[in-house]
């Protein structure tokens, strides 16, 4: 008995050592620590708490994570977050999250939010500033130099020679942008998340728009400011996304070609692709999926690392991270959560239930959502309130924490800049004091 309980030691501490070199699953299998680990290739560990059942064990490999994915810190081709070397625990601590450079940042993409004139000077200001006192290269999005106050300014046409331009969905700008400054509301800095499937560089994000939650900068101090930026003097806030993967089922034609074209199906010779579709999405506030157009409630199942938790019945549920907790979910009534916590809030729209609260759950799970299969209509998503598409019997939305989180530049520090955020922008608990008790002389 003694040699045989003496043989397993080795065994479970090789199993041990195996889960820890395990990486997790918004990594899809990508050791982070070194493309040598001699661990690579051994077959995954995973709770036992949590697993499903025997028979599915092929269709459910997937490693379990306590403190969710650890997210990638190398932000674009020169920044990363500076390591504190006091740090023991995997969470950091806010106030310690500081910008640096491993080379000197040289170019900077712009993005400025379309179709609003108010936003064109600032813009101008900005780039001459990039260009002529920063020497920077400066990146603009091909349709922002289409507007007629830029391409017919002949005093800005100087500037305008000097810009790369690119194309959305098109160019790939990855490893050329070192940081990114945004001039508009929220929306810009979600357009920015968007344009990288990946790892973000430092997105600065001036507030020129109509709420400006996440947009901690104003305009006046630009020069300033953007310098500090460039000498690598800022702090820094890891907004985390969500990798999103929709499967799409093939089906049969069932009507004409135009209808096929509607529910983006690739149609040949007047039959339906043979081969599942899949697409993936870097989502920065979160993931809605809704009935539509359709008068019957949504009818949709939840999965939560492979198991049936719930079946959503109502307008429809959202899938935020803790930046988009301030969105849409606290509208719907979930709470807000401060951005350096590793978590996937959960909240359903309308439910048709009393008891159906908002939750929280760690980062590190995986939820899938599909419609339930006596559902009477379809449901439809939508990511960062983009790419809308619908969603039918089959298929399947997968989301989990991504690897490549938003490094968003501090105005203060991460603490500081979300509760003023509360207060101007939210007007969290903002009411008229109390007035106190009069305290009257006794008389004697």
């Amino acid at each position: 008995m003694e040699s045989s309980k003496a043989a397993a030691r080795p065994r479970r501490q090789q199993e041990l050592l195996d889960s820890a070199y395990s990486c997790c699953v918004a990594c899809d299998g990508e050791d982070l620590r070194g493309r040598g680990n001699p661990m690579r290739g051994r077959t995954k560990s995973r709770s036992l708490s949590a697993s499903p059942a025997l028979g599915n064990s092929e269709d459910f490999r997937r490693t379990r994570s306590l403190h969710g994915p650890s997210p990638v810190t190398k932000f674009g081709p020169k920044a990363c977050m500076l390591q504190n070397p006091k740090a023991i625990m995997h969470i950091q601590d806010p106030a310690s999250q500081q910008l640096t450079w491993n080379k000197p940042p040289k170019s900077v993409l712009v993005i400025k939010k379309i179709r609003d004139a108010s936003l064109l000077q600032p813009f101008k200001e900005l780039c001459i500033f990039l260009t002529e006192s920063k020497n920077m290269i400066v990146y603009v999005e091909r349709k922002v130099l289409e507007d007629p106050e830029i391409s017919n300014d002949e005093s800005f046409g100087a500037v305008i020679k000097k810009f790369c331009t690119f194309r959305e969905d098109y160019d790939n700008i990855s490893d050329r942008v070192d940081f990114i400054i945004c001039l508009g509301g929220d929306g810009t800095l979600l357009y920015a998340s968007s344009l990288f499937q990946e790892s973000v560089p430092p997105v600065m994000a001036f507030h020129l728009g109509s709420l400006g939650f996440l947009t901690p900068f104003s305009f006046d101090t630009y020069q300033s400011q953007v310098t500090q930026v460039i000498e690598g003097s800022a702090a820094i806030i890891l907004r985390s996304r969500l990798k999103v993967k929709v499967l799409k089922e093939p089906r049969e034609k069932t009507s004409v070609q135009e209808r096929g074209k509607e529910k983006g199906l690739i149609i040949k010779n007047g039959e339906s692709e043979i081969s599942r579709r899949t697409v993936q999405y870097q989502v920065l506030n979160e993931v809605v999926v809704d009935r539509g157009p359709s008068s019957y409630l949504s009818n949709v199942d939840l999965f939560l690392d492979g198991h049936l938790i719930t079946t959503v019945q109502g307008d429809g549920v959202i899938v935020s991270t803790p930046t988009g907790s301030t969105a849409y979910a606290v509208a719907a009534g979930a709470s807000m959560i401060h951005p350096n916590v590793p978590a996937i809030l959960i909240t359903p729209i309308c439910p048709h239930s009393l008891s159906f609260r908002p939750i929280v759950v760690p980062a590190g799970v995986e939820l899938k959502i599909m419609l339930c299969p006596d559902a009477r209509n379809t449901a439809w998503v939508s990511f960062d309130g983009r790419k809308r598409q619908e969603i039918c019997h089959g298929d399947s939305i997968t989301i989990t924490t991504s690897c490549y989180p938003v490094p968003s530049i501090c105005f203060r520090d991460p603490v500081n800049d979300w509760f003023e955020s509360l207060a101007e922008c939210l007007h969290w608990n903002v009411r008229k004091k109390q007035n106190p008790f009069i305290v009257e002389e006794e008389e004697y």
